[in-house]
């Protein structure tokens, strides 16, 4: 089985003709995502590495049977994009793009719940399943290889630093998904666990989360009520921000006592879920060494 992507995976590029959409294009498709197609509106009937370009989604879903998409636009361009996507038909969107408006945020992803889309980010490196070789995002590919334990994470560098360990240990990982750092996002914890649940191919799952919302929370909720079946460890980062500061991510801020890194490794300590101190200690919790 798989997670969200798969061998039938058919990848359009949003925003190819540009530098990073072109970059990562090479790098995706080196790790051996099928790329079938790009799209930049005033720039159709060009080539990016041998990949078409459309000027319109419903072109690169009608001749290259697309049903993926990834954005490399500007974050002023990003909800109209991701608007004709779900209207095309596009049935999984992961959106790099930071510095999206929370209005239109909530608007697409509003409207991709009910089209049945699923989308992954804003703010978001994207997702990986080594084992299929299929990488829709800008995660480096050379740290991932193929195992058990699946990773889903609020922070795209501590998703990279906690995979490394893990392949340095000898632990593959089945599908690893950035959720995405702003405070509007398409996945939560609680709905990729129930994918990773059904996911034969994964034993064990790591939860990366920071301070900020109530994702962590509701998460350990999930899994104390539902006597979540797979083992799930989890690394919480802000352990030591200060109340009222931003960090770094639109929604790593506490207020008060909500958010903190103290309530979330509490929530997760009631549930049975034990909460790495540091990233390297979750080759430890899975009991590596």
């Amino acid at each position: 089985m798989s997670v969200i992507v798969n061998k039938d995976t058919r990848v359009v590029v949003r925003g190819i003709t540009g530098n990073e959409g072109r970059f990562h294009t090479n790098s995706m498709k080196a790790y051996g995502t099928n790329i079938v197609a790009g799209v930049t509106p005033g720039k159709g009937g060009q080539e990016v590495e041998g990949i078409p370009v459309f000027d319109k989604i419903e072109d690169a879903i009608k001749k290259c049977g697309a049903n993926t998409s990834i954005m490399f636009v500007p974050a002023r361009f990003a909800k109209g994009a991701v608007l004709e996507d779900i209207e095309a038909g596009i049935k999984t969107i992961v959106i790099i793009t930071e510095g999206i408006p929370q209005a239109d945020e909530i608007e697409f992803v509003a409207k991709a719940k009910k089209k049945g889309v699923t989308i992954i980010g804003p703010n978001c490196p994207g997702i990986i399943n080594p084992s299929l070789k299929v990488k829709v995002g800008i995660l480096p590919g050379h740290i991932f290889t193929p195992g058990p334990v699946g990773i889903v994470s609020r922070s795209g560098t501590l998703t990279y630093e906690i995979a490394g360990l893990l392949t340095q240990a000898g632990a593959g990982q089945s599908t690893c998904i950035g959720m995405g750092g702003d405070p509007i996002i398409g996945l939560d914890f609680v709905t990729l666990l129930e994918m990773f649940r059904k996911d034969e191919d994964t034993k064990t799952v790591v939860l990366i989360g920071e301070i900020g919302g109530n994702a962590e929370e509701m998460a350990a909720k999930h899994i104390k009520d539902t006597k979540y079946p797979k083992t799930v460890v989890a690394y919480i980062a802000g352990r030591m921000a200060p109340v009222g500061k931003r960090m770094g991510h639109a929604g790593a801020i506490i207020m008060g006592n909500a958010g903190t890194a103290a309530s979330k490794i509490e929530a997760y300590a009631s549930a049975g879920v034990s909460v790495a101190e540091k990233p390297s200690d979750i080759i430890k919790l899975l009991r590596l060494k």
